[in-house]
């Protein structure tokens, strides 16, 4: 592909218009760069925030080749989603592209079995894990599909008499049918949000995952700023984990759970942005902006260590639930952002889609961010704000 002139702006790809890529799209339309969004649902809302669009699945890795060359494009990028990061470092690869990671490095961090056979062979501590007809697998234990993210073909299996039903699914699900079966380790989870210069690891914000169990208020999950569970130790495995995957440059999100005597395993690692707005809570609570750095990877930019400014006492992300049924109308949005340390209030679906119970990260209805003066305080208001927002559905259409 011909460079372009250095007058001309640069054009960055961006798979996925949806709302775990929305900041990234907010981001890259605030630079002088041409932003072209692909997506498979012409309605996605972080089209609004491109300069070109194209109707395209994010996944059809032949379609992304043909459309980066049309458009001669200088970087691709994957925010929040698992299987196009390796779509994006393979074109990127095979189009003379910049790149935070190379194909060999995203097959070891969108394929669950490859990553925790890399794990293992590192000694990074991680949960154990057993072939489908071991006798020794330890009940409860979780079965997942190999190569899906968002609790796509997750199961948690009681007993022996579940397994079969749920190896089935998670086969489904998978895209290449491989299943993964490991103990369940039992404690708090956590998130830890890094960034990674020419192989320096430097972690920016730990956060606990918190599920409400029954949703309160409408809230299915928390990230909350900071960690009530964070040691040296959880900080320490993901920065392994990540070197063990040869992730030298770009951002990663590492899911961590701590076992009974507090000691971490690193459930999975992602050489990409968090698609829970991670990247927009780690600017609201450190100053440091990872969708503007994760876009100056993807184009080659020289990047240096970052260094946030003095981080606010408390954060949080927090999630929507709609009831079941066929959405009429959103109301108490506007009130719901105005309320103080609401940095946003955001919802996901308009009039005419159906909502489910919720069962995995695709079934929310929307997210809250707020700050405040302990992690507490920054609860409370986004617990208010949720309470505001009103999902009015049709439930008979359910």
């Amino acid at each position: 592909m011909a460079r372009r002139p250095r007058s001309e702006p640069a054009r960055l790809l961006v798979l996925g218009a949806g709302a775990a890529q929305r900041g990234l799209l907010e981001a890259a339309a605030a630079r002088e760069i041409v932003v072209i969004a692909v997506d498979r649902d012409p309605s996605a809302p972080g089209f609004a925030h491109a300069t070109e669009r194209a109707i395209l699945s994010s996944e059809d890795e032949p379609g992304i080749e043909r459309l980066a060359k049309a458009r001669n494009v200088d970087g691709i990028v994957s925010p929040g989603a698992d299987w196009p990061v390796g779509i994006a470092a393979r074109v990127a690869e095979r189009l003379g592209l910049p790149h935070p990671i190379d194909g060999a490095t995203a097959v070891l961090a969108t394929t669950k079995t490859r990553q925790r056979e890399r794990l293992a062979a590192t000694g990074v501590p991680q949960p154990r894990v057993f072939s489908v007809g071991d006798a020794a697998i330890p009940f409860p234990c979780v079965v997942k599909a190999a190569d899906r993210q968002g609790q796509r073909g997750l199961t948690l299996v009681y007993d022996s008499a579940g397994l079969d039903a749920a190896v089935a699914e998670a086969s489904a699900e998978s895209r290449g049918g491989g299943v993964l079966v490991e103990e369940l380790i039992d404690g708090p989870e956590l998130t830890v949000n890094a960034v990674s210069v020419d192989g320096t690891f430097v972690p920016l914000a730990v956060t606990d995952r918190v599920l409400a169990e029954p949703p309160a208020f409408g809230v299915a999950l928390t990230h909350a700023w900071p960690s009530e569970h964070q040691n040296p130790s959880v900080v320490e495995a993901a920065g392994a984990a990540v070197a063990a995957l040869g992730i030298e440059n770009g951002p990663s999100y590492t899911q961590i759970r701590l076992g009974p005597d507090g000691q971490p395993s690193v459930m999975e690692v992602a050489a990409r942005l968090g698609g829970g707005h991670d990247a927009e809570l780690v600017r609201a609570v450190t100053g440091v902006d990872l969708n503007d750095l994760a876009i100056s990877f993807a184009l080659g930019e020289l990047i240096e260590p970052p260094a946030g400014s003095e981080p606010r006492a408390g954060g949080c992300v927090l999630f929507l639930v709609a009831p079941p049924g066929e959405l009429r109308s959103t109301q108490g949005v506007a009130e719901a952002a105005a309320l103080d340390g609401v940095e946003w209030v955001r919802t996901y679906r308009r009039p005419g889609w159906r909502f489910v119970p919720l069962r995995r990260g695709a079934d929310r209805a929307g997210a809250v961010l707020a700050v405040g003066a302990s992690r507490d305080q920054a609860l409370v208001r986004a617990r208010r704000a949720a309470e505001t927002v009103r999902f009015l559905v049709d439930a008979n259409a359910a």
